[in-house]
C-alpha cells in the first residue's frame, strides 16, 4: 500500500478503501511483536487495551490504564516503522468529556510516538471523537462488541441491533474518525455499514465485507493461553512450540549436555 521507507498514513487507508485493497491490522504490545508484523508488511498496527488481558492476564480490557497504554504504545512506536501505529485510549477516559479525551490523546500522540488513537465508544461519543479531532488527533472508532462495555453488553456477545451499530458507526464517521472497528457483528449488518460509510471499516468477526480485518498478535501466531474467540483463525502454533523447546532445554540441563564456551567457539 505504501512506498518502500514512507510510513502509513490515514490518507493511504482511505485511498484503499476507494480502490477496494483490504487493509491489514494486528496489534503488538512490545518491540518484537511491533517489528515483526511491521516486516511482515502489515498496513496498521494497533497496541490495544488488550494488553490488559493477554500481556498482563486480567479477565478484561478494563484494568489498562493510560500509563501502560503509553508504556507499550512508546515501545512498539519505535518498533514500528512502516505501518501506521494506532494506540487505545483506556476506559474510561472517553466518558469524561471531551477536555479530558483530548488531554489524554495528547498525551498518548507526544509519549508514544503513534500516528493515531483509537476509542470505543456509540453515538453518544460523537462530541468526543469531534473534540480530538479538532486538536489534530486522528480517531479511529470502534462500535459493535465493546470491549470496555463487557458488562454492559452482558458479555462478550454478537451485537445484533443493526440499526444501533449502524447510527453508532455513522456518528463516528461523520465526528471526524478515519476509520471504524466493527468488532463482533453480523457479517450481513458490517456490509450494510461498510457501504453505507465513506471512511474504511475494519473487521474483527465481522465477516469479510469490510475494507479491512484486525487480529489480536497472539491470537493469531498461536500463542493465547486462555479463552479465543470462536472467529479466530490461527495461522501458526506458537503456544507449542515454546513449550517443546523449553521442554527440550530443561532436558539438556538435567542431562548436563551443555558444552563450555570454548567447545562451543571451536
Amino acid at each position: 500500500m505504501d512506498a518502500p521507507g514512507r510510513r502509513t498514513t490515514i490518507l493511504d487507508l482511505a485511498t484503499a478503501k476507494r480502490a477496494r485493497r483490504p487493509i491489514s491490522m494486528v496489534t503488538a504490545y512490545d518491540w518484537s511483536s511491533g517489528r515483526l508484523v511491521d516486516a511482515a508488511g502489515v498496513d496498521c498496527v494497533l497496541v490495544g487495551d488488550s494488553v490488559a488481558m493477554v500481556v498482563a492476564g486480567r479477565d478484561s480490557t478494563l484494568p489498562a490504564t493510560l500509563e501502560q497504554m503509553i508504556y507499550h504504545g512508546e515501545i512498539v512506536s519505535r518498533a514500528v516503522t512502516r505501518a501506521l501505529v494506532v494506540v487505545d485510549l483506556p476506559f474510561p477516559l472517553q466518558h469524561l468529556g471531551p477536555r479530558t479525551a483530548v488531554e489524554a490523546c495528547a498525551k498518548i500522540l507526544k509519549e508514544t510516538g503513534c500516528q493515531a488513537v483509537k476509542l470505543e465508544g456509540t453515538a453518544g461519543q460523537a462530541d468526543v471523537i469531534a473534540a480530538i479531532v479538532a486538536a489534530g488527533i486522528p480517531v479511529m472508532g470502534h462500535v459493535g462488541l465493546r470491549p470496555q462495555a463487557v458488562h454492559q453488553l452482558g458479555g462478550y456477545r454478537v451485537q445484533r441491533d443493526v440499526d444501533h451499530l449502524l447510527e453508532d458507526a455513522r456518528a463516528a464517521a461523520e465526528a471526524g474518525a478515519f476509520a471504524v472497528v466493527l468488532e463482533c457483528i453480523p457479517a450481513e449488518a458490517a456490509h450494510a455499514i461498510t457501504a453505507s460509510l465513506a471512511v474504511p471499516t475494519i473487521g474483527i468477526g465481522a465477516g469479510p465485507h469490510c475494507d479491512g480485518q484486525v487480529l489480536v498478535y497472539h491470537d493469531l501466531v498461536g500463542l493465547s493461553l486462555d479463552r479465543v474467540p470462536k472467529f479466530v483463525r490461527g495461522y501458526a502454533d506458537v503456544k507449542t512450540s515454546i513449550a517443546d523447546a523449553v521442554t527440550r532445554w530443561k532436558g539438556d540441563v538435567e542431562a548436563r549436555r551443555f558444552p563450555g564456551v570454548d567447545e562451543t567457539l571451536a
